[in-house]
């Protein structure tokens, strides 16, 4: 985990377009389906769009509502936040130790692995593509104000930012402020207000009608 009171820097994007092994053979066989029909790349780029931006990360979505609705949900989240997510149904590979870390008016957190791309699976779907680029695994230690910025959030300069290093071992799940004025939401439509993003910590979640 990393503190980061206040450290405004300017970076220059430095974006590593290379292929690993790994993508590159991948790559390789998605070109030669394609070239014989077999694949329709468009649809291919559908399914994994709304797994990675919508089935997925409606289970933390679940979450989040919850724990803003329910206060000893959200005791329990603080304190186990793995059975607290696996009492939901929410469990199985790249899930299994998780924490929860509560956004509040002093203090707003941020996820990231700078190893690789380690990421909550249960709770959250996909990576998108950004969360494991070089540029974002990087950069987002040395100026999280700067990236968060990039990604249309600014935030007071008096709020601190944590950022918080997922392992292999433990996975991170921000929990939101709730909105302003949306005390009279179901769980369900405040399960609506949260977005992948905001869950990760790039983001926040916006009342009804109100951009992110």
């Amino acid at each position: 985990m990393h503190d980061h009171p206040d450290h405004d820097h300017d970076h220059d994007h430095h974006h590593d377009n290379r292929y690993s092994d790994m993508q590159a053979r991948v790559k390789a066989l998605e070109t030669v389906v394609t070239e014989k029909g077999l694949i329709d790349p468009t649809a291919i780029d559908a399914i994994v769009e709304t797994y990675e931006t919508k089935i997925g990360p409606r289970n933390g979505a679940h979450v989040v509502a919850k724990a803003w609705s329910d206060a000893a949900f959200a005791e329990w989240l603080k304190t186990d936040a793995t059975a607290a997510i696996a009492s939901l149904g929410y469990t199985g590979r790249q899930g299994e130790h998780m924490r929860a870390v509560f956004n509040s008016p002093e203090t707003h957190n941020l996820v990231v692995c700078t190893l690789c791309s380690c990421y909550p699976w249960s709770v959250l779907g996909l990576p998108p593509v950004w969360y494991k680029a070089p540029a974002y695994r990087a950069r987002v230690v040395i100026d999280p104000r700067g990236v968060l910025a990039e990604f249309g959030l600014t935030l007071p300069a008096e709020k601190k930012i944590r950022v918080w290093d997922s392992t292999a071992e433990l996975r991170y799940l921000v929990i939101p402020e709730r909105p302003e004025g949306t005390e009279g939401l179901s769980e369900q439509q405040l399960a609506g207000l949260v977005g992948r993003d905001a869950m990760i910590g790039t983001a926040i979640a916006s009342a009804p009608g109100v951009a992110a």
